[in-house]
Parts: C-alpha cells; sequence; structure tokens
C-alpha cells in the first residue's frame, strides 16, 4: 500500500473513541488518539502500546480550529500523515426546549458539528495528497428524535449530511466518508444517563435491552468492529452511508 496507515481518533480517552483506537490500532494502524486532555489519552495509549501498537496522545479541543490544526500536525510529524479520521468526540447537555440553555445548545452543536468540520477539513489535506483516505463520523439514533435532546438529536442528524455531502466532495480523491448510528451502547456517557433519570444503571440497561430485537445492549466493541470495517481497503465502494448499529432496525 503507498497510503500511510495513520489514524486519528477524538473522543479517544474513553467509551467507543477507546474502543474505535484499540482496534485500529490492533488492525495495524498507527494511532492518534485525540481528547480535550491529554493526560486522560494516556490508558487509551498504554493499553495500544501495551498490545504491541503504536500511539501518541493529543490533547485538543476539537471546536477551536487553531488547536484542531496543530493537533493533526503534532500526529502527522510523530506518526505520519494521517489517513483515517474517526470523529467520535461528543457531549450531551440533554434538557427538555423550554429548559435548553443557548449554551447546551452551543456546546453540543460546537463539539460534533463544528468539531467534524474542523477535523475533516484538516485531514482530507493529507487523505487527498495520498489519494487514499477514510473518514467515519459518529451519528446516532437519537437522530431520528429522542426527548430532551433537542441538541444532541440536531447535531447527529447533522452529522448524517455532513456525511453524506462529504462522501460526494471527496469520493474521486479516493477518499470514503460514512457515519454510524449507534443505539445504546454501554459507556460512561449512558451510565450518566441513567444516574441523571435516578434509575440503577442495571435495570437501565436490563429495561434497554428488553426493547431490543437482539435482546442486549452495545458494547463500545460493537461499533469499533464496524469502524475497522469501513476504514479498511475492503470498504472502498461504501460511501455516504449510514449504518444504524443497534441491535435491531431503527425507523
Amino acid at each position: 500500500m503507498a497510503h500511510s496507515r495513520v489514524a486519528i481518533v477524538t473522543g479517544a480517552a474513553r467509551g467507543i473513541g477507546a474502543a474505535v483506537a484499540k482496534r485500529l490500532a490492533k488492525d495495524g494502524l498507527a494511532v492518534g488518539v485525540v481528547d480535550l486532555a491529554e493526560d486522560a489519552c494516556a490508558a487509551t495509549v498504554e493499553a495500544i502500546t501495551a498490545d504491541g501498537g503504536k500511539a501518541v496522545a493529543v490533547g485538543a479541543d476539537v471546536a477551536d480550529s487553531a488547536a484542531v490544526s496543530a493537533a493533526v500536525a503534532r500526529v502527522s510529524q510523530e506518526l505520519g500523515p494521517p489517513t483515517v479520521l474517526v470523529n467520535n468526540a461528543g457531549i450531551t447537555r440533554d434538557n427538555l426546549l423550554f429548559k435548553m440553555t443557548e449554551d447546551d445548545w452551543d456546546a453540543v452543536i460546537a463539539v460534533h458539528l463544528r468539531g467534524a468540520f474542523l477535523m475533516s477539513r484538516e485531514v482530507q489535506k493529507h487523505q487527498t495528497e495520498q489519494g487514499w483516505g477514510r473518514i467515519v463520523n459518529l451519528s446516532s439514533t437519537s437522530a431520528l428524535g429522542n426527548r430532551g435532546q433537542a441538541n444532541y438529536s440536531a447535531a447527529k442528524a447533522g452529522m448524517q449530511g455532513f456525511t453524506k455531502t462529504l462522501a460526494i466532495e471527496l469520493g474521486k480523491f479516493g477518499v470514503t466518508v460514512n457515519a454510524i448510528a449507534p443505539g445504546f451502547i454501554e459507556t460512561e456517557m449512558t451510565a450518566a444517563t441513567a444516574a441523571r433519570v435516578g434509575v440503577p444503571f442495571e435495570d437501565f440497561k436490563a429495561g434497554a435491552a428488553a426493547a431490543i430485537p437482539v435482546r442486549r445492549v452495545g458494547q463500545p466493541e460493537d461499533i469499533a468492529a464496524v469502524v475497522s470495517f469501513l476504514a479498511g481497503e475492503e470498504s472502498g465502494f461504501v460511501s455516504g452511508q449510514v449504518i444504524y448499529v443497534a441491535g435491531g432496525p431503527q425507523d
């Protein structure tokens, strides 16, 4: 392969991002592990290096263009020019519309949408130069609507439109762009949701599993496996797609 085998995963300190970074490292890619605080990435990087992989921790606010430029430049210098980008960084600021503040709205849109835009714009330079690339954006089943998540669902639906447009623009450069929309995945984020609604996490998961056709909640590794396929050589004719990884069909 003529292109470099370097990936950047945002929001990779924990949860889905950490699982994705570890899986891509296992697949043989060197991984730039990006999260808000560099020291928060240490556990992910250590897990990768202990397993014989190569990774570097980078602290960056994905909504800050200067920080994004610096982060991508650093990964490029230390590991090589990135050809795989996973836009996973995300936050929640859940509230019903009448209680949602402008800050709640702006923060969620900034991390998900502005972050994916800035990271993609920066990384595509390396991808188009090498004539090969993979961008995977994390959407969510919340894109279809979810009570108390006007900001998050709008951001996650936005990721789908962003994905389809980049697929059209970047295809001729050998770059595919796809989105994954997870359903209920067992992470610190879903644990926090359970705490917020005052339900023990085990009960929360059991309730979710009962409504899922495969009768279990998802694990971060379920998402990582799909990223692995979309980031690989064999998925080159798959682009502009939104894959719901939710244990059943979504309306």
